[in-house]
């Protein structure tokens, strides 16, 4: 169908299928049990269908949204053949990604500021989030854009040292300072940096904590406020950084950290090394937040921009 018609490059589309190809063989293997011997959809098979897609990870909430649209499809459309499910499955999971604002972007960019655009970074420790700026990183210096890294993360000598080699890879400066400093003032030394070298993209990384929501809540707002002290509106996007792998331990992570702060973009790591990629469905539906990026593999090259049709079209390769 032409809806689904390849917009990526081919060597990307290839990388993102092997990508999710996990997820892809257990998806659809499940699926095909669930309409083996059908040749109709009816409640039995919506029932396995609910089944495999609360399995999958995709969430309770967003999987009767989902079966409620094809019970309306099949009553509308009187006969549907087990064989058009699938096409059926990849249009309504596509239209509720496009619903919840999910990206059709095709390439690294960021929207037209003035001044340096400036992203916060937050996400708990261990789901990739340094590696995932460092890869933001490289991706927009790649596209042309002036880069500049900031290290908030002053509680972990081990996370200021990560960006530190992070910087050093892709050639970006970074300001740091040592393990300890107040958070905010690293960020608001970002700003002033920022600004003076010209910066397209400021990324500035967060404490990774979450034992304390009031604790993180404050932080993150005196952060945002000593940021805005320099560059008025910033953060203009605040990237939340979560793991793939942990499936609906995700979504308990998006819940603290939507309180905290106002999320405006997702990023899922790991999806490469899972079975859960339908996380990112549930995700993007319950949150109504954009998933932005995704991480396919370890490279520098393995961090996506999220285009819903080809997350969709990888899905269903299997």
């Amino acid at each position: 169908m032409g809806f689904f018609k390849n917009i990526f490059s081919k060597e990307k589309k290839e990388e993102l299928d092997k990508g999710l190809d996990k997820s892809s063989d257990n998806f659809m293997t499940k699926i095909s049990r669930a309409v083996a011997g059908k040749s109709t959809v009816d409640d039995t098979v919506l029932d396995d269908l609910e089944d495999v897609l609360i399995s999958s990870d995709v969430g309770v909430q967003t999987t009767i949204k989902i079966i409620k649209r094809i019970e309306e499809r099949v009553a509308r459309d009187k006969y549907v053949g087990t064989s058009e499910l699938n096409e059926i499955l990849k249009e309504e999971i596509a239209l509720l990604l496009e619903e919840n604002k999910s990206s059709d972007l095709t390439e690294f960019s960021v929207p037209k500021t003035e001044g340096p655009h400036v992203i916060m970074v937050v996400g708990v420790n261990g789901v990739g989030k340094t590696t995932t700026i460092g890869k933001l990183a490289y991706q927009f210096k790649k596209n042309g854009k002036k880069v500049v890294l900031g290290a908030s993360d002053t509680y972990r000598a081990a996370a200021v040292q990560q960006l530190d080699i992070w910087s050093q890879r892709v050639d970006v400066p970074i300001v740091k300072k040592e393990m300890g400093s107040d958070p905010a003032s690293v960020a608001f030394d970002t700003m002033k940096s920022g600004q003076a070298q010209g910066a397209d993209v400021i990324i500035v990384d967060t404490a990774g904590r979450l034992h304390n929501q009031v604790n993180l809540m404050n932080e993150l707002s005196k952060i945002k406020k000593v940021m805005q002290k320099v560059i008025p509106n910033a953060p203009h996007e605040i990237l939340l950084v979560l793991d793939a792998s942990i499936g609906q331990n995700a979504v308990e992570q998006c819940t603290q950290f939507t309180k905290a702060t106002e999320v405006n973009a997702l990023a899922l790591t790991k999806l490469d090394g899972t079975a859960k990629g339908g996380v990112v469905i549930g995700i993007s539906d319950q949150f109504q937040i954009p998933v932005k990026y995704i991480g396919i593999g370890e490279k520098m090259e393995d961090l996506q921009v999220f285009n819903r049709k080809e997350y969709v079209d990888s899905l269903f390769k299997n």
